[in-house]
Parts: structure tokens; C-alpha cells; sequence
């Protein structure tokens, strides 16, 4: 299906979902402290005429952090979203959203009544026009604005505490980018001081849920888009693959002729340009990614630092990985030995789940081998092979859940680096999502992987709610 045949489909532009909705980007928001827009269903606050939900004070976790992020009171994502917003909707039953408006993950229907559940597939398995529709999907999504949800482009510093709005518009792709750079950018300490021994979403308890939260959300904003309720991401099955397997024209495009950091031109990933990349010139600026074109998606896969990579993760290194029974040890973070989440995201060694950040595997390995915009923490998001990558991931985690099947405790409560303890909001997500939601079972969550259904073995024992330094350090597969 072609692109010009795809946007003439939409009619109009649907919302997106993440980061600052639109509404509350004002000074009067921000000096209010309070995000509760209107449901458009029923003209109230949180649709609470509706019982949807409700204004409330936000609760946030007060429970005890690791000595890894030795400040207070210096980044706007400490204690989650209290810099911008003390007040958002507290949705009821099934409803989410912003203001209360959508369904929660695996849940339909006008009253959002209806179970769901969506089926994400091998990209080789999917059919030629099931791939082409998703191709399309990825481009439009490029070039279609966000009509709900704009960026931050300055600290709240530097809006002077809310009287003077920084924000910026944005497509719906490169939210979901920016949103990637933001919960893993450095802090900008006074002066020209950095610390850039922090990251939200990565080196810690948090980096499978954090990611499971962030496809899902891509996924929903995909469907909203266009209209297909059906959509899923594929994932690619890299284990024990000889070579970029995707990398080729037909898919998530080629080598360049002459180029060999360059997509073919016969892609149109060739004319993406990305943002947020640019780590070092931000920090120097004391700025943000105001989510500027800063060149076309960079991509070498193979040629790439054999020493630290050898070759792409194999079968048995994943089995082995399944095999640990921790989620999480010792430090909570990439020093952490034994830990599924450390030997997963790829900072221990999949043969024997030792920590050892001089080599990248499982995760790390695939964005080292991409060698390119991939390779890169903040940016990586740039190249749709992301996405792609982290379904696969996902589901590995996934399959961990289904064999350990641990208690909702297991995911760490306290003691973890800032961001990742169980009741800690996820940056930067508005609406609210606490960690711990998110370990949990991918069919409590409306999907399910194809390799993995069984039909005959539907049951999970539900989780209980409990609520209430080097310049390169920010490559994914490197210690930071």
C-alpha cells in the first residue's frame, strides 16, 4: 500500500499518547502544578461525570534509592512528574489516558468492557502486504504531527519555573525518539558540570518493564493513527543470525553502494533524517533536544568492534539467560551478577550471567552490530530497527515470566538506581505508569507473541497491587 493511498485513508489525525499532552503545556498548567484536562465525551475533568476518573494529588514513592545518583533535587525527572505536574487524572476500572479517554492496554468497547488480545508476529512470517502495510505505517507515522502531545525543549530552570513554556511540536515517530532521549540524557548539573551516571530506563530493574510500557504505547499510537484496531509490532528473531537479516531493501532498507554507513537509497529509511543524537553538544549548550533534523539514520551493521561483540547472541545464550532465576542481585545495576534483567540487557555474560561491561551481549550486542545511529543510547531509537529489536527482547522477557512466574515482590521495591524501584512513575510518561505495572504476564497487557501462545495454558497467578565518568558512557553496551 502506498503512502499517498495510506494518509488518504486516515482522514483526519488521531492522538498520540506520551510525554506532555498538549493541554497542560501552559504556564497556568505548569504554575498550577496540575494536569486534568477535559474528556471531550462528557466535558468534565478526568471524564469524572462519567465515572472515568478523577483529579488527584499524585502519590509518589518515598522509598529508599541507590548511592548511584548522589544529588537531590537537581533533574526534572527526579520523583516523577512532581517538577511539572502535583496533580493528573487518576483513572477508574479500565480507563486511561491523559484525561481518561482511552481503554486500558487489552481492553476495548465504548465502556472499555472488552477483552483484547493481540497477536505480534515474526516479521519473515508475516505476509508481503502485511509487511508493506507496516513499512507504510512507519513512514507516515514520521510524517504525521502529534496532535495531542508536544516535547519539553528546556529544563523547568529554564522556563523559569513554569511562567515561560518551553515546548515544541513534533511527529508522532519522533516522540516516541525524543521520549527515548529524554529518560537517558545526562543531567546538567550548575555550571558546566555533567553527570552522566544516570538513566531511567536502562542499567537497572527498570529496562524490560520501561521498554514493554514504551512499545506498547507505539503500538496503541500506530493503531490510533491509522485506524487499524489490528496492528502489532513484528519482532525479529535474531538468534544465531549470520548477518542483518532485515538489512536488505525489502525491509528496513540496504546497504548504501557507496556509503557503507548509509542506507540504500532504494529505502525510503534513506530519507529519515534523525534527531536527538547529538549528545555532547547538548550538554555543552546546557540544552535540550529541541528534536532538531540532525542527518540521515547512520547503519554499518558488522562492521562494528569485533573485541567487544563477536558475533550476533546465540540460542543457547538465551536459554541460558532463561535459565537464571533472579530478576535482579546484588547492586541493581550493570555491576549486577546472576540478574536475569543484567544478563538479558547484556552488561553480564550470557555463558556464565558474571557482569562484564568490556563486552556487550544479548541486548547490547544487537545495537553494537548495527554500528550506527543504533549504537548510540540516546538516539537509537532513530533506526526502526529499534523497534523490531526490543518486540524480540520483550519477548524473551516475557518467556522468563511464563517459566518463573514470580510474585509482583520480586521486582525490587527499594535500593534500586533513581527511576527503577517497583512504585516509582516510569519517565517520561503522562499518564502516570508505575514500574511494577509492568512486570507482569504480556496477556494480562492485551498481546501475546506467536512463538509463545499456547492456548491450552492461558493461566498466570495475577500480581498484587501495592499501591501506595566518560564521554562515551551513553553507548548502551559500554560502562557509563
Amino acid at each position: 500500500m502506498s503512502l499517498f493511498a495510506m494518509t488518504f485513508l486516515l482522514g483526519i489525525l488521531q492522538p498520540s499518547s506520551a510525554q506532555f499532552p498538549r493541554v497542560c503545556a501552559t504556564s497556568e498548567s505548569l504554575l498550577k502544578k496540575e494536569c486534568c484536562p477535559l474528556w471531550d465525551g462528557d466535558g468534565s475533568l478526568c471524564g469524572e461525570l462519567s465515572n472515568r476518573g478523577s483529579c488527584q494529588d499524585i502519590l509518589l514513592s518515598h522509598a529508599p534509592l541507590g548511592p548511584q545518583f548522589p544529588f537531590s533535587g537537581v533533574d526534572d525527572r527526579e520523583d516523577w512528574p512532581s517538577v511539572f505536574y502535583n496533580r493528573t487524572c487518576q483513572c477508574n476500572a479500565n480507563f486511561m489516558g491523559f484525561n481518561c479517554g482511552e481503554c486500558k492496554f487489552g481492553f476495548s468497547g465504548p465502556s472499555c468492557n472488552e477483552r483484547r488480545l493481540r497477536v505480534r508476529r515474526n516479521i519473515f512470517q508475516i505476509t508481503a502486504r502485511e509487511k508493506n502495510k507496516f513499512l507504510a505505517y512507519l513512514n507516515l507515522a514520521k510524517r504525521t504531527p502529534s496532535r495531542d502531545y508536544v516535547i519539553a525543549t528546556g529544563t523547568y530552570a529554564q522556563m523559569n519555573n513554569g511562567s515561560n513554556p518551553m515546548f515544541s511540536n513534533i511527529n508522532v515517530y519522533d516522540l516516541f525518539v525524543w521520549m527515548h532521549y529524554y529518560v537517558s540524557r545526562d543531567t546538567l548539573l550548575g555550571g558546566s558540570s555533567i553527570w552522566r551516571d544516570i538513566d531511567f530506563a536502562h542499567e537497572a530493574p527498570g529496562f524490560l518493564p520501561w521498554h514493554r510500557l514504551f512499545l506498547l504505547m507505539w503500538e496503541n499510537e500506530i493503531q490510533k493513527l491509522t485506524g487499524d484496531e489490528n496492528f502489532t509490532i513484528p519482532y525479529w528473531d535474531w538468534r544465531d543470525a549470520e548477518g542483518c537479516d532485515i538489512c536488505t531493501d525489502e525491509y528496513m532498507g540496504g546497504r548504501h553502494p557507496t556509503n557503507p554507513n548509509l542506507l540504500s537509497p532504494a529505502s525510503f529509511f534513506s530519507s529519515w533524517q534523525v534527531i536527538c543524537s547529538q549528545s555532547e553538544e547538548y550538554n555543552s549548550q546546557r540544552a535540550l533536544c529541541n528534536a532538531t533534523n540532525e542527518g540521515p539514520i547512520l547503519r554499518n551493521p558488522g562492521n562494528h568492534d569485533k573485541t567487544r561483540t563477536p558475533r550476533l547472541p546465540s540460542s543457547a545464550e538465551v536459554e541460558f539467560c532463561l535459565s537464571l532465576t533472579q530478576y535482579e542481585s546484588g547492586s541493581m545495576d550493570k555491576l549486577a551478577n546472576f540478574s536475569f534483567r543484567n544478563t538479558l540487557e547484556g552488561f553480564a555474560d550470557p555463558r556464565t550471567a558474571i557482569s562484564n561491561i568490556s563486552q556487550s551481549s544479548l541486548h547490547n550486542a544487537l545495537h553494537i552490530y548495527m554500528n550506527g545511529s543504533m549504537s548510540q543510547v540516546q538516539g537509537s531509537a532513530n533506526d526502526p530497527v529499534f523497534i523490531l529489536h526490543h518486540a524480540f527482547v520483550d519477548s524473551i522477557f516475557e518467556q522468563w515470566l511464563r517459566r518463573h512466574r514470580p510474585l509482583q515482590e520480586v521486582y525490587p521495591a527499594a535500593n534500586a538506581p533513581i527511576g527503577h524501584n517497583r512504585e516509582y512513575y516510569m519517565v517520561p510518561f503522562i499518564p502516570l505508569y508505575r514500574n511494577g505495572e509492568f512486570f507482569t504476564p504480556s496477556r494480562e497487557l492485551g498481546y501475546d507473541y506467536e512463538y509463545l501462545a499456547d492456548p491450552g495454558n492461558d493461566q498466570f497467578q495475577p500480581f498484587k497491587n501495592e499501591i501506595r565518568p566518560q564521554s562515551n558512557k551513553k553507548q548502551i553496551f559500554k560502562p557509563k
